[in-house]
């Protein structure tokens, strides 16, 4: 039977979304200020990935760290102190900067948003039932598309008519502002102790930390996500410069275009998420409706990068660079669903933590990556080209492993039957 949800969890959702959107408008600042940046600085393009990629140096160690804080401090308190070292970041960047002060910003940056998805999912998931998720979830989850694409438009118009400077001052001061609006609004949701299988069954509600990481399910979603955050982080830091200097978009263009995937991911994720949530209340497996679904989600775009790196005109790079970011996206939501899934609730901040942490391992080498390709050639725009089509074959590869290996359900038994019959009885 489905639980009721309270409005309260609706306002606690939409604090996050927020939170996801300063979150993400913070990472995609960097790559919107590509190109006065490079220039006031006379940087190469493997400098600039380096920057790029300083971000991602202790990002996945603070989500490990924080996911097993979270299992014992509210998770309210830890949004808060986050939010606030996000803010204080960006507001000295007002003042002239070098590429040692960058990569020291993005370093201490990447250390206070490492934890902010599963941290904000963990929180969320004390309001929503399993069976009320994958929406909710997409909710907070699109704060990221908005804050990455639709706000992409009014930071470049800071960037050109200010300086890249104060595009960064201004996004410090949503950050103060969102922390005062969170002391307010922001509670611990009364699903906090809401019973696991093995809780139910008498069991001691804890499954060792080694099984769950090395489950089918787990490992599926590891490499949908690990591979759907190399195409975004490559993206956020690579793709407004490829449509200026590759496509011959002017600056302004190049934000409006940054805008799309974050439009057709508004539109389309809560929908996908909300097919995914009706499939599995028909009856349909975890399996089929989230890990199938999720997978090839994220194979189709591996698809549309390909398509990328061979369009030609102006419509089709378009086109499929919006379809490529915005599908995939998807898993960003039911994969954290189905790792919550398998997870006891006193473990399960650590797991979201570790999931965040292990996909976005991606985030260091992506960024250099790229800009090493780039670099390689004599001609820039054929090795943006390259780049692109080797993303696309490691997307879909991944994708399509994942699908045939997340299996929630089967997990489940798994570790019912290694607890015993009383719990394995529990778990059919």
């Amino acid at each position: 039977m489905t639980q009721p949800v309270q409005a309260r969890a609706w306002i606690v959702a939409a604090m996050l979304f927020l939170f996801m959107l300063i979150n993400f408008a913070d990472k995609a600042v960097l790559g919107l200020s590509a190109v006065p940046i490079m220039q006031e600085l006379n940087l190469s393009h493997t400098q600039f990935g380096a920057i790029g990629s300083s971000f991602f140096a202790f990002f996945s160690l603070a989500a490990i760290l924080c996911g097993f804080l979270v299992n014992r401090v509210p998770a309210t308190r830890v949004l808060l102190l986050m939010a606030l070292i996000w803010a204080l970041c960006q507001l000295p960047m007002l003042l002239p900067v070098g590429f040692a002060a960058l990569v020291a910003n993005r370093v201490v940056l990447g250390l206070g948003e490492g934890p902010a998805y599963p941290v904000a999912l963990h929180a969320l998931f004390k309001w929503f039932p399993n069976e009320r998720r994958p929406v909710a979830t997409s909710l907070v989850a699109i704060g990221g598309a908005v804050g990455a694409g639709v706000v992409a438009p009014f930071i470049m118009q800071i960037i050109v008519h200010v300086s890249w400077h104060a595009a960064f001052f201004v996004l410090g001061v949503a950050g103060i502002v969102w922390c005062l609006a969170w002391l307010v609004l922001g509670r611990e949701g009364p699903l906090a102790a809401e019973p696991t299988l093995a809780e139910v069954a008498g069991g001691e509600g804890r499954i060792p930390y080694a099984r769950l990481l090395f489950s089918r399910t787990f490992v599926g979603g590891w490499l949908c996500g690990f591979s759907a955050y190399w195409m975004l982080t490559t993206a956020l830091t690579w793709s407004t410069a490829y449509m200026i200097k590759g496509i011959g978009f002017t600056p302004t263009q190049a934000g409006w275009i940054a805008a799309l995937p974050a439009l057709c991911q508004i539109v389309g994720m809560p929908a996908l998420c909300r097919a995914s949530e009706v499939l599995k209340r028909r009856g349909l497996s975890s399996r089929v409706s989230r890990g199938l679904f999720s997978g090839g989600c994220v194979a189709f775009s591996g698809l549309m990068m390909l398509g990328l790196s061979m369009a030609t005109g102006k419509v089709l790079p378009v086109v499929f660079s919006c379809l490529a970011l915005s599908v995939s996206a998807v898993h960003y939501s039911l994969g954290h669903v189905m790792v919550a899934e398998i997870t006891p609730v006193s473990q399960r901040g650590a797991m979201l933590g570790l999931n965040n942490a292990l996909a976005t391992m991606a985030g260091p080498f992506a960024p250099v990556l790229m800009g090493l390709v780039i670099d390689v050639g004599a001609d820039p725009i054929a090795g943006y080209r390259h780049g692109f089509f080797l993303l696309g074959l490691f997307v879909v590869a991944c994708g399509l492993v994942g699908a045939v290996l997340m299996d929630p359900e089967a997990d489940r038994r798994r570790f019912a039957r290694a607890s015993g019959p009383v719990l394995a009885a529990a778990a059919d």
